[in-house]
């Protein structure tokens, strides 16, 4: 396991409420993190505003590539429709790297029905289009950004963690305790078709009961250990 203080995240698609709720919560527990964007010049006001708020310059800000470039584990937050775009143009530069896919491919208007891709799932297309040099994983997908956004130190929610490398799987377990979550190892990247499945039933969950932020909490693990 890699020490915390010693890795940089780069966020791709940092700047949306997703992105940006997690990049906080790991500034606040030691991380070097840089949010991503296509323009630096987002990318550098989001880091002004978070920066603001959080107390100190923590946030750095930069175009996506550069984001990349000094990343030791790259996260991808950005819409199903941008999914494969952004990374084929990051594809080089993400090569070595572990790369931590929280896409779900959701086809709007129809955002609380199961999609399917024509991959199985979002990060399984990932992997194939960015080829064996590049280690992804599945996480996150099932954490709504109210509760990335809050202040609240524990987020009532597991992260599934889906992936072909253990040692990967085990930083990414890392970082959804740095965030303030319990990470689960949830199996290989396969599985990442179940977990993205879910966003969709949690959405629809939401609307139906009139709440926000339904998450999953995998019983019968003793608290604070997968």
């Amino acid at each position: 396991m890699v020490e915390h203080t010693l890795v940089t995240i780069g966020i791709i698609g940092g700047t949306g409420k997703e992105g940006s709720g997690l990049a906080a919560r790991w500034a606040r527990s030691g991380y070097r993190v840089i949010i991503g964007s296509r323009e630096a010049a987002k990318a550098e006001a989001k880091v002004a505003e978070m920066n603001a708020e959080l107390g100190s310059a923590v946030l750095v800000g930069a175009d996506n590539l550069s984001a990349v470039q000094q990343a030791d584990i790259v996260v991808l937050t950005v819409p199903y429709d941008a999914h494969a775009r952004t990374l084929e143009g990051l594809k080089d530069a993400l090569q070595g790297k572990v790369v931590v896919d929280v896409t779900v491919p959701l086809k709007p208007p129809a955002v609380r029905t199961v999609n399917i891709p024509p991959g199985q799932s979002a990060c399984m297309e990932a992997q194939a289009l960015l080829g064996s040099g590049v280690k992804v994983v599945a996480a996150f997908q099932n954490v709504s950004n109210t509760h990335l956004q809050d202040d609240e130190e524990h987020v009532d929610c597991d992260v599934l963690v889906c992936g072909d490398d253990a040692q990967a799987k085990e930083d990414v377990i890392q970082l959804a305790v740095a965030a303030g979550m319990r990470g689960i190892d949830a199996g290989p990247l396969q599985n990442a078709i179940a977990i993205e499945s879910l966003t969709p039933v949690i959405l629809y969950i939401n609307r139906k009961y009139k709440v926000k932020g339904a998450g999953i909490v995998i019983t019968g693990l003793e608290q604070g250990k997968a």
